[in-house]
């Protein structure tokens, strides 16, 4: 008989980072999340969290996940079959924003519980092996001054990759601190730059252009990222390629994209894909389309889900929980493994969520 799903809980905490958070749409000090639990009848605790990037927004998230929850207690533990419900049960509200937020992180949290059921890691559930996977380190917006001990710290720590934020008031900025940081790694590293959608799409023509000789391994959302139609413009007009992904809302976004010729790669985030069923369709869409597929936040999720992709690109490192977690998902040599635990393997340290919990 299958397991039946008792209770969804929730815990809103602001994660602390290492450092503040730059980027186009201001300064992030604290992660903002919602821990996440699933509870069985037969004793099975499944875990996972969802972000909402603004404090202001956290009580949202934490309802909407709640409400969520409370349409699955009673359910069997049959994650593709509590989707396909979800996705029926939301019909006339949608499945974007906050929604779809929510909807992605008890998504993950539910496989998770079937993994852990299972007593196999998430990626064995999933059909696949573990096996290290290329990361890259993910940062902020910083000026020239700042990109010379980030460059120490990225090469120390092993990784092969970084990517840094532009949009600077002018273009002179921002390939100055791209030549920097280039001259500073060397060929030792791959460079990515995330724009964070801040162009204009006539402004995003001329600095992708002027950044084609920089050695750029791609160059992220340079204009609002559900106009397909203008990143497929500078898609077609720079040698650089175009990633976009992270804020496709559900896998209708990612096909709408790829029937656009918007992007050269992709790369969903877990959560606004609508979780780890939701990445499964995105991951077949890639496969057929030719793209590689990277990853973005959710470290823990992504290096199992990473790891089931046909055409797996590039892990993004910016751990946001890790500062709530009892147990390490190292990084060795630039490259993580999902770990050898049950489920995504995510579990917390009791005292520092209590510490971080948002009352």
């Amino acid at each position: 008989m299958a397991d039946i799903i008792e209770t969804v809980s929730t815990t809103p905490v602001l994660a602390p980072l290492p450092r503040p958070l730059l980027n186009a749409s201001g300064v992030i000090v604290d992660f903002p999340l919602v821990l996440i639990e699933v509870r069985t009848r037969d004793g099975v605790t499944g875990r996972a969290y969802a972000d909402v990037y603004f404090p202001e927004l956290l009580p949202a998230m934490n309802a909407t996940i709640q409400g969520l929850g409370k349409m699955i207690q009673g359910q069997a533990l049959a994650p593709r079959d509590i989707h396909s419900l979800l996705l029926r049960r939301l019909r006339l509200l949608g499945t974007k924003a906050i929604v779809g937020s929510a909807l992605g992180g008890l998504d993950m949290a539910l496989w998770d519980a079937f993994a852990r059921a299972h007593n196999e890691p998430l990626v064995r559930t999933l059909g696949a092996v573990p096996r290290p996977l290329r990361a890259y380190y993910s940062v902020g917006l910083y000026r020239v001054d700042e990109v010379y001990a980030l460059m120490d710290e990225t090469l120390s720590q092993g990784f092969t990759g970084l990517k840094i934020k532009l949009g600077f008031p002018t273009l002179e900025e921002d390939l100055a601190v791209v030549r920097a940081v280039r001259q500073g790694l060397g060929e030792r590293c791959a460079l990515m730059v995330d724009y964070n959608q801040s162009l204009s799409t006539a402004e995003a023509l001329i600095r992708c252009r002027a950044l084609d000789d920089e050695g750029l391994t791609w160059i992220e959302e340079p204009i609002p990222a559900d106009d397909f139609r203008g990143c497929a413009a500078i898609a077609a007009a720079c040698k650089t390629p175009i990633q976009i992904g992270e804020n496709f809302q559900g896998p209708p976004d990612m096909r709408a994209a790829i029937d656009a010729r918007a992007m050269d790669y992709v790369m969903p985030d877990p959560q606004f894909i609508w979780g780890v069923s939701g990445w499964l369709e995105a991951a077949a869409l890639a496969r057929a389309a030719g793209i590689e597929m990277s990853s973005h936040l959710f470290v823990e999720a992504s290096s199992h889900l990473l790891c089931a992709t046909p055409t797996a690109h590039w892990l993004e490192f910016m751990d946001v929980a890790a500062e709530l977690r009892s147990l390490p998902f190292p990084l060795v040599d630039g490259m993580i493994t999902p770990p050898d635990r049950a489920g995504i393997g995510l579990d917390w340290d009791e005292d520092k969520v209590a510490h971080c919990r948002l009352v």
